[in-house]
């Protein structure tokens, strides 16, 4: 009886062990042929391993070399506290009470007496860059400043004097007279900056001496329509206004940017610009107190992947000439109209905003070779740089009509729409108003964007141009602009 139980027993566990093993069977082959699995919970390959930095040190070792720095405005008709707004017209700012890029975008307008004069005080931020007392600032820090005061780490104060300015990229060099020898920073190079990579900054902000902030580098390369030579660091260190100026460092604590803007709506958005800029410039604003540009005389294009395909291009790269000026150094080098400009003294153009850099960067009267594509074929010419005088970079290549509008304009991109949050693609957007000219009367501002002249549709500066050669001197000139989600048209008086 107990041999029959035990052998129940038996054959039970062996029909389970069975059952076992043919529903593991059956599994494995409901997985398929491969072994794979469905996912994995350890990298494929070695990823780095990172540790967040201690700051302390790097931070107490650069104190020393930042300043704080106040000035004073005294102008006319203006009062304290007025944000230039534009009330002219009868529209709501869609960006509230300021200006997306308020550090650039922000002017005052007149009060009721035009004879009453005011102080305006404003803060901002700097980096000693010699011990003799040469430091680096944005031009909007000290444009226009009557006193100019610079704070440095130990509360020691001295008055400071603007040795040079340079407006379209907001870089200036002031100087200070120190009874000691200064503790001067180290500059970088922003073109090895990644993206990750860890920076500082610090800065005066809201009038709080020597903050410091730190994050990371979240772009490089940013066009947010501040001007023809664009090309900033986007960080998410933290950067408020009172920070302009002030530099932003790497983890070898050399400065590889000068933080200039900010998104005033958004959080962790703000911008410097690159220390390789301002490397280019420093020498002569100490020497000249200005920049010398060099100027070849195109309007180009950003080529687009339609544009590259249309031209036989394996992929998107170079500048697209849209227009060659008479007279000027790239009409007398032969450039024509459809030519697209992929190398400038040997310097690759892989986007259309590299070419205006690189050309400004070379001396006036240089001759210097350029490779472009013509109709497929690779050509090489040589072409010799002018100057870029003030006349024509404030009208951006126009001509008197449009300077006489007393504004300028650039090609509106992707990104520059991204960043006003407009929903056009095309246009043109403006940079820069002149106070009390046509544009300035007109109520027109910094971010707009034309997308008619004269009830003619315009998708880029080729055809802004074109309409504003159609206008007689003395005629009113109809402009539809698109501000924020706003669309509204402007009437302004074209002189000559």
């Amino acid at each position: 009886m107990r041999r029959t139980v035990h052998a129940r027993l038996l054959t039970v566990i062996v029909c389970v062990l069975c059952l076992g093993l043919g529903g593991g069977v059956m599994v494995g082959t409901s997985m398929g042929a491969s072994n794979a699995p469905f996912w994995t919970e350890t990298p494929p390959t070695q990823v780095p391993n990172i540790q967040v930095p201690n700051f302390a040190e790097l931070a107490e070792h650069l104190n020393p070399s930042v300043v704080n720095i106040s000035t004073t405005q005294v102008t006319k008709g203006q009062g304290q506290g007025q944000r230039r707004t534009m009330p002219r017209l009868p529209f709501p700012n869609p960006f509230g009470e300021r200006d997306p890029f308020e550090e650039f975008f922000e002017r005052f307008f007149g009060g009721e007496n035009p004879q009453r004069e005011f102080r305006r005080r404003s803060l901002g931020s700097g980096f000693i860059i010699n011990r003799e007392g040469y430091i680096v600032t944005n031009n909007h820090v000290v444009e226009n400043a009557s006193d100019i005061k610079v704070s440095l780490s130990d509360k020691e104060e001295h008055d400071a004097k603007v040795i040079g300015r340079d407006p379209k990229t907001d870089v200036a060099l002031i100087k200070i007279e120190a009874k000691k020898d200064l503790l001067a920073v180290a500059l970088g190079d922003s073109s090895k900056l990644r993206v990750g990579e860890w920076v500082i900054a610090i800065g005066n902000p809201f009038g709080l001496g020597h903050t410091v902030t730190t994050g990371i580098v979240s772009a490089k390369g940013r066009i947010i329509g501040a001007g023809p030579y664009d090309d900033f660091i986007q960080t998410d260190a933290s950067i408020n206004p009172g920070n302009s100026g002030g530099p932003l460092f790497n983890m070898n604590g050399e400065v590889v940017g000068i933080n200039t803007a900010i998104i005033a709506s958004g959080q962790g958005i703000g911008f410097a610009t690159p220390i390789n800029v301002a490397k280019d410039l420093l020498v002569q604003l100490r020497d000249k107190g200005r920049v010398v540009r060099g100027w070849l005389g195109v309007q180009v294009q950003r080529v687009t992947p339609d544009l590259a395909k249309s031209f036989g291009l394996d992929r998107e790269r170079g500048a697209l000439v849209a227009d060659v000026m008479p007279d000027t150094p790239a009409a007398k080098a032969g450039i024509e109209r459809g030519d697209i400009i992929v190398e400038f003294n040997g310097r690759k153009i892989d986007e259309m905003n590299d070419l205006p850099r690189v050309v400004a960067t070379t001396p006036p009267d240089a001759d210097v070779p350029m490779k472009l594509l013509r109709k497929g074929q690779e050509k090489v010419v040589q072409v010799k740089v002018a100057e870029l005088k003030e006349e024509r970079a404030a009208a951006s290549g126009g001509g008197t009509l449009e300077e006489s509008l007393g504004m300028t304009v650039q090609e509106l991109t992707p990104e520059i729409a991204r960043s006003l949050g407009v929903s056009e693609s095309k246009g043109v957007v403006v940079t820069n108003v002149e106070d009390g000219s046509p544009a300035d009367e007109a109520g027109l501002r910094r971010g707009d964007v034309l997308v008619e002249v004269n009830q003619k549709k315009i998708d880029n500066l080729r055809d802004y141009r074109t309409a504003l050669g159609r206008v007689a001197g003395g005629d009113s000139l109809l402009l539809l602009v698109r501000r924020g989600d706003n669309v509204l048209y402007v009437a302004l008086k074209m002189v000559k």
